[in-house]
């Protein structure tokens, strides 16, 4: 797996490449965003290990242009430890939030965990490109949802939570669960976050939101999805 580091402090981007190397990554960096773009454009990397403060444009620029463009796991790094920082960077799609100085081993770990978050996501992109429900579709490749002929503004976390539910038709998820597989484990949201961003989706994908055919509630437990 390619992973793509991006700070601008030289001495922290050989030693996160060198023991990602170690582990059998494959290593591509860039110094600032103008970089990290063009290396994603070129060579689409499997995650991306992005600092906050950079030189021409902030991380959190940069993980909103990647954002509207895919969905490549981004972790992002900052030598700030305000909460603020965390819960804007998560809320513009990144996938994970370390804090400097951090451990090699703390690093690596969280690589493996969103990796292996977002294997899930990666087959079902490689077995279905695109979920039908009535007159919604969910494009996976486009990253793009439709009702009937008309384009659906969804921000990235409404696409993946109806994504995971849409490809998990009739399945009851509690909204740990949801937290866990869109969100990830450790990220710093809490369990309302989910019905925050459910109450957002009908809003979108519902003919009448307060009575909703496609995600609907089951009480005491969670939510599920109708096709």
């Amino acid at each position: 797996m390619k992973i793509l580091v991006v700070d601008d402090e030289q001495p922290i981007v050989e030693a996160i490449s060198y023991n990602l190397k170690k582990e059998g990554y494959t290593v591509q960096v860039a110094y600032d965003a103008e970089q990290c773009l063009n290396t994603v454009r070129e060579d689409c990397p499997d995650l991306i290990i992005l600092d906050v403060m950079l030189p021409s444009a902030s991380g959190f620029d940069v993980c909103r242009l990647l954002r509207k463009q895919g969905n490549i796991p981004i972790i992002m790094l900052t030598a700030r430890a305000d909460e603020t920082d965390k819960v804007v960077g998560l809320e513009l799609g990144a996938d994970d939030y370390v804090t400097k100085p951090f451990s090699m081993r703390e690093l690596l770990a969280r690589v493996k965990s969103v990796l292996r978050r977002t294997g899930s996501n990666e087959e079902i992109n490689a077995s279905v490109e695109r979920l039908q429900s009535g007159n919604l579709t969910i494009d996976m490749a486009r990253h793009e949802v439709k009702l009937g002929d008309d384009v659906v503004g969804l921000s990235p976390k409404e696409f993946e939570l109806l994504r995971f539910l849409a490809s998990n038709p009739g399945l009851v998820f509690s909204r740990q669960t949801l937290l866990d597989r869109v969100w990830g484990a450790e990220a710093y949201v809490e369990e309302r976050t989910v019905d925050v961003h459910i109450r957002w989706l009908r809003e979108k994908v519902e003919v009448a939101p307060s009575q909703p055919a496609r995600i609907l509630t089951v009480r005491g437990i969670g939510y599920k999805f109708i096709r």
